[in-house]
């Protein structure tokens, strides 16, 4: 092989790509156009295939150097640099994406959480008024645990606190994807665990306060509640928007109207887990904790549920 003939006719291909890197070094991945960036991979390829030609020719060390530091730079911007560029995305997501999409679908978040306090309302009202409706919700043995004993059921968490906050993880995010999945019955399934869901916290809320259990109760509800009870307002109001998709399609045809209602459900769901697994881990660790002051519980969960609504409010300048 003529080796000065071979440089001169590959030089050129080079000299483009380590332009191209330097662009895209100083100004991020933007900056190329999409024909760039497949030039960019080709020549990648292109002068990857030449430092293997040039190892095994006597072309010099410095050239060989030279194409090494091409071809790793390269390596880096395309592979590194596009797991770079996922983890951007990620972090962007959850800076804005997450807070836009709660308020661009916060009418079908209120839908869900309207239809948990119609339930928690009619369950306070009917528990007061009949004391056999309490049974038809609550299991008996908390009943009984409440009534005879006077006593909470929580403390049965400490000690065994890893086991129960990954049970507990597991359960809201098993109620939460129920919930996001009820939407494909047209948003019946999903309507149902709302209102039982608020059925539930309204008759337990009622058991507590008639046995003069209401502030321990509410203190242990508080931390890990300001955030697992919004997470599941966010699943009833994913699931609604596939109902949404299902049954108001509008001027969509309903497989099109099912991807851009289900594109916003999904983006719901991903702001959902990171809430749940953060309310178990407080659940499990903190909110029982005996040696945690009751009104300090109280602070906390005010506060993250402050914070909560801060952050769902931002809107990109």
């Amino acid at each position: 092989m003529n080796i000065q003939r071979w440089i001169a006719r590959r030089e050129q291909n080079w000299q483009r790509l380590d332009a191209l890197l330097k662009q895209l070094e100083k100004k991020g991945l933007k900056s190329l156009r999409a024909i760039e960036i497949r030039e960019l991979a080709s020549l990648y390829r292109s002068v990857a295939a030449d430092l293997a030609r040039a190892r095994t020719q006597e072309v010099g060390n410095t050239l060989i150097q030279s194409l090494q530091s091409l071809t790793t730079r390269a390596y880096t911007q395309i592979y590194q640099g596009s797991r770079r560029q996922e983890w951007q995305a990620v972090v962007e997501f959850y800076r804005w994406g997450l807070p836009a999409v709660v308020q661009q679908t916060f009418a079908y978040i209120a839908a869900a959480t309207g239809l948990f306090l119609l339930g928690a309302l009619v369950a306070w009202w009917y528990a007061w008024q009949d004391p056999a409706f309490m049974s038809l919700i609550v299991p008996d043995h908390l009943i009984s645990q409440v009534r005879d004993e006077h006593k909470l059921w929580m403390g049965s968490i400490v000690g065994v606190e890893p086991l129960a906050s990954s049970g507990i993880m597991i359960n809201n995010l098993s109620v939460s994807f129920a919930a996001v999945a009820g939407g494909m019955t047209a948003g019946a399934y999903t309507t149902y665990l709302m209102v039982f869901n608020g059925l539930l916290i309204g008759a337990v809320g009622t058991l507590v306060g008639q046995n003069n259990l209401a502030y321990p109760f509410w203190a242990f509800v508080f931390p890990h509640g300001s955030l697992e009870l919004p997470a599941i307002f966010f699943a009833g109001g994913a699931g609604f928007l596939l109902a949404k998709a299902i049954l108001f399609p509008g001027k969509y045809r309903r497989g099109d109207a099912l991807k851009f209602y289900g594109s916003q459900a999904v983006r719901l769901v991903f702001g959902i887990v990171p809430m749940l697994v953060i309310a178990g881990i407080i659940e499990g660790f903190f909110s029982p904790n005996p040696s945690v002051p009751n009104p300090f519980k109280y602070v906390v969960g005010m506060g993250l549920f402050v914070l909560l609504v801060i952050y769902c409010s931002r809107k990109r300048l």
